[in-house]
């Protein structure tokens, strides 16, 4: 079976494509919804080294009008990853989806053998301000088993809607990763650069790990 528009909107549980993002967040954060989702993903396609969603979302997602949304390829993601190089922490601002990250991580991993990789030697720090892109995000961050933080609004005026902390608590390779919020606090503000909080977004309390460890 192909990861294929119908196939992905059939596996979140939505009838039509504008319903998967807002579905898809809520299963986000229902841990045992969520890793269910996952196994079903991944009993369709294993290869967890690039972006399911790259062709779902510029086919049905993507805002190009108004936000400008559009993806970049797998060449370009080689070349950037070339020139920046490796490092233990990885930033970047208008993740979209993932697929820059998933390059970067998959990279990183495969430094190591399957016996000595663990998912805390590596720290992903995102931005991302599409609504409909953050679901996705947080899927493909949790799914790989990342360690790594969203910061969900606005890079250039710092108005931010959430902050999620993605960990992997067993810091095992085969171990989904949990999904927090960060709390509206002044130490979040100040240590995520925070300028202010989005009223309009409701704050959501929701932490799944026994402790939060930021690097």
């Amino acid at each position: 079976m192909k990861l294929d528009v119908d196939t992905i909107n059939q596996l979140i549980g939505v009838n039509e494509s504008y319903q998967a993002p807002d579905e898809l967040l809520k299963i986000m954060l229902d841990k045992t919804r969520r890793e269910q989702l996952f196994k079903k993903f991944l009993a369709v396609n294993h290869d967890v080294s690039y972006d399911w969603f790259q062709d779902y979302f510029e086919q049905v997602q993507a805002d190009r009008k108004k936000k400008k949304q559009d993806f970049t390829p797998n060449s370009v993601s080689k070349l950037t990853h070339n020139l920046v190089g490796n490092s233990d922490d990885y930033f970047e601002a208008c993740a979209g989806t993932g697929g820059m990250l998933i390059k970067r991580w998959n990279d990183d991993r495969m430094q190591h053998t399957p016996f000595d990789y663990r998912p805390h030697m590596y720290f992903y720090r995102v931005e991302e301000l599409g609504d409909s892109a953050i679901a996705f995000l947080i899927f493909n961050f949790a799914i790989r088993g990342m360690d790594g933080t969203i910061f969900y609004g606005d890079s250039l005026s710092r108005e931010c809607k959430q902050v999620f902390f993605i960990q992997n608590d067993m810091d095992e390779p085969l171990k989904f990763s949990n999904v927090n919020i960060m709390p509206r606090t002044d130490m979040v503000m100040k240590e995520f650069d925070v300028g202010s909080w989005n009223i309009k977004h409701k704050e959501i309390n929701h932490i799944e790990s026994g402790r939060v460890v930021i690097k």
